[in-house]
């Protein structure tokens, strides 16, 4: 699963930096991607995460019991009333594609507001397709089949940057948005296409159908709909983010979509891949009430050590090596050096909250193998109000009051994201404890990962402070290779059994 999502992401920022190179953080690149994260909202709400959370638990209990008629019977159902509900969302989202981007984008207004309108319309029916691309992971997933599923996005990425490397012929920055969302498009069904066949295979059947009776069904439904309105409650989150980035001046929006790109890697390639292939598995657990607690426990424990491991040099990283990261990976064309120190402003505002936004997905996990989706839902409350309440105060009254420049309230905005993330995760690690007993990252593992860190960061920083002015591709390199290196070594010296696992696997076994 992490190699899926390792590689999906490699191709996200190929994706990425070719738009930088073409677009900066100009008007054309805010319009692409505050039109990308609208109709995104569709996907997130009603794809991979929801799914993850009320379907998976109840289809593979059912495999595990050996009543695959009846779990085939469910992917059927799930299917066609997720395909109904998509479709008529689509529909209501390109007709109201202009209220939409006025209300999620107000900052934007002219040519630009014109453009992301045109933009949204086109990309909803992609959004919906991915929808259809969420239901095939569930089903992949709960046959353990992982690769597939998280690295079907590259073909999305690839499709975007065929079409950015047809549209640019033009040299318009409208038609190269247009161009970059009609390949969306397309990506969107390719990577629906490519897992349609193999889930195919593994069902007895394929027959959708608009049908609510059984009660496995209905047991899906129950937990939908509490998962449904988290996400919606994470989602506007997000879009708060947007908002507020649209009205901090020119370039915020795309800025902050390069920093969260970067930011939601480890999320996504260590907090994702841990909670997702532990979920079908905690779901799996049978036995005594005891027993499942004492499962879910060292499923809990184990997770928080696999992803403590790899978080906290990410977190070290962003902060100290930041620019080097953003250089090496975006500072290209029109992205120039000023734009990179603005993008690691805004990133090493995102590590504030970054350990706890990863191992909180693993406590989530925890609860929904439970079948409990309301006390997570109750807690992304919680988060989202802060979230708002913090993010404005940060991002547009903060800066003037400090004298700075009010662009830089989205680097305010990411940090006052991460406060409420700590929040959300100590509540989820707390209800959590109450159900499955003491669970948590000790302390003295803890300590050696951030002492490890700091020997790396140390370490670049030294580096790069000696090098002359070289390529930023270069000097990524030189500096973060010793970096990874460095952390490595120190967590194996200091006993750490991660490292141990992590280095007999890059070299090559010995008779």
């Amino acid at each position: 699963m992490a190699a899926g999502i390792f590689l999906s992401r490699i191709f996200g920022f190929i994706r990425q930096r070719v738009l930088s190179h073409y677009l900066g953080l100009s008007d054309g690149n805010d319009a692409l991607t505050a039109a990308l994260k609208i109709p995104n909202f569709l996907q997130n709400l009603l794809g991979e995460g929801v799914l993850s959370a009320s379907f998976i638990p109840v289809y593979a209990r059912l495999r595990a019991e050996g009543r695959d008629e009846e779990a085939n019977h469910v992917a059927n159902a799930v299917f066609g009333l997720l395909a109904a509900v998509t479709a008529l969302v689509v529909l209501a989202g390109v007709l109201a594609a202009g209220p939409l981007t006025d209300l999620l984008a107000p900052g934007f207004a002219g040519a630009k507001r014109e453009l992301t309108v045109r933009l949204v319309r086109l990309l909803f029916p992609g959004a919906g397709l991915l929808v259809c691309s969420a239901w095939c992971l569930g089903v992949l997933n709960s046959h353990r089949r992982f690769l597939l599923s998280y690295a079907a996005p590259v073909v999305w990425n690839l499709a975007i940057i065929v079409a950015l490397a047809l549209g640019t012929k033009s040299g318009d920055d409208a038609h190269i948005a247009t161009a970059a969302a009609l390949g969306a498009v397309v990506g969107s069904a390719l990577q629906f296409g490519v897992q349609l066949p193999v889930v195919l295979r593994l069902l007895e059947e394929f027959r959708p159908r608009l049908e609510i009776r059984a009660p496995e069904v209905r047991q899906v439904l129950r937990s939908f709909g509490p998962v449904l309105v988290g996400r919606g409650v994470v989602q506007i989150s997000g879009f708060v983010d947007s908002i507020l980035a649209s009205l901090v001046g020119q370039g915020a929006v795309a800025a902050l979509a390069n920093a969260q790109l970067l930011s939601t890697l480890p999320v996504s390639l260590f907090g994702m891949s841990v909670s997702a292939a532990a979920l079908p598995a905690m779901s799996s657990a049978t036995g005594s009430d005891a027993q499942v607690a004492e499962a879910l426990r060292a499923r809990v424990n184990g997770g928080l050590r696999r992803i403590a491991f790899f978080v906290v040099p990410s977190v070290a990283g962003f902060v100290a090596l930041g620019a080097v990261i953003v250089g090496t990976l975006f500072q290209t064309g029109r992205f120039g050096t000023a734009d990179t120190t603005y993008v690691w402003g805004i990133l090493a505002g995102s590590s504030v909250g970054l350990l706890a936004t990863t191992m909180a997905r693993l406590y989530s996990s925890g609860f929904y193998a439970l079948r409990d989706t309301r006390t997570p839902l109750r807690y992304a409350v919680i988060r989202v109000v802060l979230t708002t309440v913090l993010g404005y105060l940060c991002a547009v009254p903060l800066p003037p009051l400090l004298g700075i420049d009010l662009r830089w309230g989205a680097a305010g905005l990411t940090a006052s994201a991460g406060v409420a993330g700590w929040i959300e995760f100590l509540l989820l690690r707390r209800g959590l404890n109450r159900r499955i007993g003491e669970s948590g990252l000790p302390t003295a593992v803890l300590a050696r990962l951030w002492a490890a860190a700091l020997v790396g960061a140390l370490l670049g920083l030294g580096i790069q402070s000696l090098l002359p002015p070289v390529h930023p591709i270069l000097r990524g390199g030189v500096v973060l290779l010793p970096f990874g290196i460095a952390y490595l070594i120190v967590t194996h010296l200091l006993g750490l059994p991660e490292a141990r696992a992590l280095i007999e696997r890059i070299t090559p076994r010995r008779r």
